[in-house]
Order: structure tokens, then sequence, then C-alpha cells
């Protein structure tokens, strides 16, 4: 039987491992933590019973995935939950940009820009199961669907700053911009409005769920699936060389200078150094909150909203990107901020809720942004502080030590630069392919990147499965 060696236990870690399970190869899979899930945890961080997510919160590509929508998550106890609006962008005097999974309810909240955001995202949310076949995916492919995903690329080219000046309104132009900086890169250079239009096409096609007891329930149905499969998993075994590991395949969980550390003299040269060279995105700092009655939010909408954004109006969030991007701390960092109880109240210890927030800050920042995150939350919620029971911040030093992949506090396994989008981790006809035979990166450095999604770790086992057909 050909057997399989996992090294990580992320969310990719287990999809490459129930890939191959379900191919009838014997897979076992070694994490160093004492706990698996990478960034997929939950924990009781401030009160006993508060349910906070340690990494991503909010999973709108999740229910895109092909991967995830082969598997019987259901049957292993995963429920999903969604918010009565599943995004908003609150500005200053008390208008917020709304985005609902209606496509219609959205449109109509958007005023004059309503006709233009149904025509827009109409077509896109209609075709997205085909489309998300050829986004989550190597980018250089020959496409399946390439009417869908010509003209899904014909506008994801374009700088999100040049396409939001479709908009007439403050508050659609906010919106998109918004969605657009969750590619943590300027929004004056190209593919930007490739994230604008993925999570807004999203919404109106599956919503912005979450999972309902924590995201460690998405970890715990892979697991499950694993295991029924035969394979297994062992926690607190640290990998430090190749040399450690006798199998047929190798799959690697992990960020490419790790990889290259791991692998060392085995690695052929040219790849080591484009391991080496990785690029790397902002940094994340965290802050999670025990509020009593919930945030007091001005506008109605927000108030309703899973998930929100904090960054002013679209030149304010263009702005602050691109100050981080060059490693400068803005004063009034972009906010993302998650209200995952209004759709999960079991979350919550009575009337106290937990919130779960982060700030995009410079790579490696090693300042506190506690209080530039509060200051974003009352800038639209006065009186929040005086809510404010319990509070963790986290730092992204503080990440990287808990998730030695989170380099940097780098949370999207690298830097979305065009070059890096296209041939991440490294330029080759299989971007899973180390250069070792039998051994692949499957993290979320691979294509299609960041996000719980699994099809990091899907795609590098389809491709390691590749290898061991062509071999028989």
């Amino acid at each position: 039987m050909t057997t399989a060696i996992v090294v990580g236990a992320g969310p990719n870690g287990l999809a490459a491992a129930v890939t191959l399970a379900r191919e009838g190869i014997d897979v076992t899979v070694l994490e160093a933590a004492d706990v698996i899930g990478g960034g997929t945890k939950t924990s009781e961080r401030i009160l006993p019973g508060l349910i906070h997510d340690d990494g991503a919160a909010v999973h709108p590509i999740a229910l895109a995935s092909p991967f995830f929508r082969s598997l019987d998550l259901a049957g292993q106890g995963l429920r999903w939950a969604w918010p009565e609006v599943d995004l908003a962008h609150p500005l200053d005097g008390g208008g917020a940009g709304v985005m609902k999974h209606s496509l219609d309810d959205t449109a109509a909240l958007l005023g004059v820009d309503g006709d233009r955001w149904r025509r827009l995202f109409g077509p896109l949310s209609a075709a997205f199961d085909d489309l998300a076949g050829e986004v989550l995916r190597p980018l250089l492919h020959v496409p399946r669907h390439p009417i869908e995903l010509a003209r899904f690329g014909a506008m994801a080219a374009i700088p999100a700053s040049t396409l939001g000046r479709i908009w007439r309104t403050d508050e659609a132009r906010a919106l998109f911009a918004g969605n657009a900086a969750h590619g943590w890169y300027p929004l004056s250079r190209p593919l930007t409005s490739s994230y604008a239009l993925m999570f807004a096409a999203i919404s109106h096609r599956y919503g912005w769920p979450v999972a309902v007891g924590g995201s460690a329930r998405i970890t715990d149905a892979l697991a499950a699936i694993l295991l029924a499969h035969g394979g297994r998993i062992e926690t607190g075994r640290r990998v430090r060389s190749l040399s450690e590991l006798s199998s047929d395949l190798v799959m690697l969980d992990l960020e490419p200078a790790a990889v290259a550390a791991l692998a060392g003299d085995r690695l052929p040269k040219r790849v080591a150094r484009s391991y080496r060279r990785f690029r790397r995105a902002p940094s994340a700092f965290k802050l999670d909150l025990a509020i009593e009655g919930g945030i007091p939010w001005t506008n109605g909408h927000v108030r309703q909203a899973g998930t929100v954004h904090l960054g002013g109006s679209a030149a304010e969030v263009a702005a602050t990107e691109k100050a981080i991007a060059r490693g400068t701390m803005p004063a009034a960092p972009f906010v993302l901020l998650a209200q995952q109880y209004l759709a999960d109240p079991s979350r919550s210890v009575g009337e106290v809720h937990p919130v779960y927030a982060y700030a995009h800050v410079p790579h490696g920042y090693s300042g506190d942004a506690s209080a530039a995150i509060l200051a974003q939350i009352e800038r639209f919620a006065p009186g929040t502080r005086d809510r404010i029971v319990g509070m963790h911040a986290t730092s992204g030093l503080d990440l990287e030590r808990g998730n030695p992949n989170l380099v940097g506090g780098d949370i999207i396994g690298g830097a979305n630069d065009p070059l890096q989008v296209v041939l991440r981790p490294r330029a080759g006809r299989d971007q899973y392919g180390t250069g070792i035979p039998g051994v692949y990166i499957c993290s979320a450095s691979t294509p299609p990147g960041a996000g719980v999604h699994g099809m990091c770790g899907h795609n590098a086992a389809l491709s390691a499965l590749d290898h061991v057909a062509g071999s028989r």
C-alpha cells in the first residue's frame, strides 16, 4: 500500500490527508502542537464558556470550495449559521454600506448604485459554482469554463481604486474597497479588484456563515472524515528534518522558508532560493473582546452584521493599505471585526458576547495596536469601552509564536503582489512540487492562497496522486 505523511494539521494539511486517504493511501498526519487546527482553532480565552476563534472566524469561501462540497461535513456535526447582514461598512455621519445574502436586498440598500451592483454581481454570483473551480486552483491552467473565467478575469485585473470609481455613493465605494482590502495589498495595484468581486459574489451565492460552536468544528469534521478512512493523527510531533520521514509521499503544510529549512540540501538550489525569497504580507494585530450587551453601533444595520469593516471612506481604506505595505503604521488602521454570536448565540455567556477584531498593521509590527482598534470601534459605536468586561490582545509576533507558519504575523500565507499571486510559491509546472520526488508543499502559500477552503491541500494531494499514477 502507498503511504503518505502529512506534516501539519491545519485545514490544508487535513484536506491533503483526506484527499489521499479517500484514494486508499495509508496516511499519517504529524502535528507539532498539542491541538490540531492551525488557523481554525477555538478557545475560551477570556471567560469560561465565551467562545472565541483564535484564527479564521467567518467562512464565505468554505461553502464555495469544491473540496468541501465533496465531503459530508454535516454528517460529522459541522453546522453553518448566517447573520441577518453578511457585511456592514459604517461611515462617519451614521451611514453604512450594507451587503446581504440577497442581491436584491443589497441593491435596494445601495440606492442609486443598486442597479449597477445587481448588474455586476448578478452574473458572477449565478456562475460562482463554475467560477470557484477556476479561481480556487493555480491561475495558469486550461479552464473548463472559459467564458465565466474571462468575464471575471477582465474585471479582476483592474486595480480596486480604479474599478471602484463606477460607484456614485460613498456607501458602495466603501463596501467595495473594504472587500478589496482582504487582499492586504495597495488598492491602486492590479488584481486587487479580484478580492472585492469574489467576496461580494460569494455573499450573494452562499452568504458569509460562521461555524456553529467555533471554527474548530471545521477541523473536527475534517479529522473525523480522515479517521473514518483509516488515517491517523499524532499531535506533539515536531518534524525538524525530512530525513526523519520514511514514506512514499510527504505533504508539507508549512510556509516556504520552513520547507527549505526542513529539506536542507535535498531541495534543488533554484527551489530553495525561491522559497527563501518568498515575499510576506503585512501583519494582523488581533483583539478579542468580551462585551456586555454587544457593541452599541450608531447604524442599525451594523448591529445585525456578522462582519464589520472599520476603515472609513474608500479613500481612507486605500491610504491605510498603502501605508502598511510601506511599513508605516497608520493612526486609524483598517479593522475587520466579527460578531459571530449574532448567528451563533451559543458563543455568548448570558448578555456577555464575544467580539473578534484584527487590524492590518505592517509586517512584523511589534507595537500595541489595541488602542487604535478600540478607537476605530468607538468612532462608529460611542460608548463601547464602557461595555468591555474582558480583553485579550495578540500581536503579529504572538501569532507567529503560536503558529510558525504565520511569519511576522502574516495570516494569509504570503504577499498578494501580482507576480506572486500567479506564481506562488515559485515558478514551475507544478507549483505544489518541491523538486524532491514525492515531496509536496500544501500550505496557504500555494494556490489558491488564504482562506478556510482546503483547496491548497486538496490540489497538492491531486498532484501527488498524479505522481503515484504515473509511477505505476
